[in-house]
């Protein structure tokens, strides 16, 4: 079973690194992204959402449903964090040994 399971997880890796290959450059200034998508937000942020800050822009109108989610990631894990170090063993007096 532990064959099959490394066979498949190289096999995943493989692909990740196949797939990688078909992504832009780091700073690449031809990228979809800097050429399609960055141009629009920077153009029309201010005018489409009345704020003076073009990342409050992007953060709280464009993606704001994002944002939402990653904070809602954040409340959960502290949250969990809190419940494991509150929880508390057995009651157990020391009178009763």
């Amino acid at each position: 079973m532990k064959k099959v399971t490394l066979f498949f997880l190289m096999l995943i890796g493989c692909l990740f690194i196949y797939a990688s290959f078909d992504l832009p450059r780091v700073g690449d200034p031809q990228a979809p992204a800097a050429v399609h998508v960055s141009p629009r937000y920077i153009e029309s942020a201010y005018e489409e959402t009345g704020t003076q800050n073009i990342v409050l822009a992007v953060l709280a109108d464009y993606r704001s449903f994002d944002t939402m989610g990653e904070v809602l990631v954040i409340v959960i894990a502290g949250l969990a964090i809190v419940s494991i170090l509150s929880a508390r063993g057995p009651h157990c007096p020391l009178d009763d040994h």
